[in-house]
């Protein structure tokens, strides 16, 4: 009975680190890597480059696993929620995924997911989520639930990682009213 209740701590141990996501490895005070990727703004096509968003003030990149999937809609819908208060500190908002790259300009256009408040870019091949470390363990090529602000600088201010949708406006609402106007 004893080695049955072990195994199965274990196995749910197991489970439970495989289930996780990884934790963001670009720490607060880091440069930003620098990026350009194809983006949408209410389905319509851009190149979104973080430098010369950051020279308008702190940036928030959030990424997310794809679109068009239960937690990443409830995600984008908060997003555009409170776009108004991010724009209120000169902040911009930009979604990046890895997943599902066909459906993002629908996805940026549509109103009960980012209703054209904000863009969101196509990172094929996961090349910028790698740069950021914002991988899904256990979808590999898709971009894990991470959040990072950047200050107008290049410095990472704030990582926020956790794959429910819930907290991710809230927390990096917060880092961009913290930073020094």
């Amino acid at each position: 009975m004893k080695s049955s209740l072990k195994f199965a701590a274990l196995a749910l141990l197991a489970g439970a680190t495989l289930a996780s996501p990884a934790f963001a490895a670009l720490k607060e005070g880091t440069q930003a890597p620098d990026f350009s990727a194809p983006a949408y703004l209410a389905g319509q096509p851009f190149t979104f480059k973080l430098a010369d968003a950051l020279k308008h003030g702190p940036v928030v990149v959030y990424f997310f696993p794809a679109p068009h999937t239960s937690g990443c809609n409830v995600e984008a819908h908060l997003f555009s929620q409170a776009i108004d208060q991010f724009k209120a500190e000169h902040a911009t908002v930009i979604g990046v995924t890895a997943g599902n790259l066909d459906q993002l300009a629908a996805f940026s256009k549509e109103t009960e997911h980012c209703g054209g408040k904000f863009p969101v870019a196509a990172d094929k091949g996961a090349k910028i989520a790698k740069e950021y470390d914002a991988l899904l363990m256990l979808r590999p090529g898709w971009s894990n639930r991470t959040s990072y602000v950047i200050a107008p600088s290049g410095k990472i201010t704030h990582v926020y990682s956790d794959l429910s949708p819930k907290k991710h406006v809230q927390e990096t609402l917060n880092a961009v009213k913290a930073l020094e106007k």
